[in-house]
């Protein structure tokens, strides 16, 4: 009896934890989104802008910043970043030259700092992970070992955003209309080649 009372307790807690996961995503007090936009091949992958939309209202993410990972379907690697870093490299020792910046399976990125030199920076990045209402956060990524062809290149998955003192859940990756860029002289659209959104909603305080 006492094994079956158990049991159910556990249960019922998992089905509380699924329920309240399932609920934060279709919150209406905004969200992060995750744009990854491909911009080019390269021989064995892509290059990506990767940008985090702070679509919340009246919630900052402080300093010392967000932090952001996924997971990736095969045996991508990263071979350089602009605006961002991992925060470990991974096991790159199958490479003997052109060392990857990152090996790992589930790479976790954070944000420059703003004295970072300008030659390593990109737009809207490097604020030390700060991340206001209403702005964006982003970094430029190669990516090896992905495919090449909109059909052959794989989603990263499970992405996990995170915050000081912030606990937030991420929904799937998506395939969505490619994202449009307009010059800066606004006399030329051009467009991504695939845009992938990931959409993170707060969950609870920490």
């Amino acid at each position: 009896m006492e094994s079956l009372f158990s049991t159910m307790i556990v249960l019922l807690l998992v089905s509380l934890s699924c329920f309240t996961s399932s609920e934060a995503l279709k919150s209406n007090k905004g969200n992060i989104t995750i744009k990854w936009d491909l911009i080019s091949w390269t021989p064995d992958g892509y290059v990506a802008t990767v940008t985090a939309y702070n679509y919340q209202k009246q919630r900052s993410i402080p300093s010392p910043g967000w932090t952001m990972s996924w997971s990736w379907t095969s045996k991508e690697v990263i071979w350089s970043i602009v605006g961002a870093q991992t925060t470990e490299q991974g096991d790159c020792s199958m490479y003997n030259e052109n060392m990857p910046h990152s090996c790992s399976s589930k790479p976790t990125l954070v944000d420059l700092l703003p004295s970072t030199p300008f030659n390593q920076q990109i737009a809207n990045c490097c604020k030390g992970g700060v991340l206001k209402p209403g702005l964006e956060s982003a970094f430029q990524i190669a990516v090896g070992n992905a495919g090449d062809s909109v059909k052959t290149v794989r989603m990263p998955v499970n992405f996990m955003f995170t915050a000081p003192k912030q606990q937030y859940v991420c929904g799937p990756t998506k395939n969505v209309r490619p994202t449009r860029f307009i010059t800066a002289d606004k006399r030329r659209v051009t467009r991504a080649l695939m845009t992938w959104n990931i959409t993170c909603v707060f969950h609870k305080a920490t």
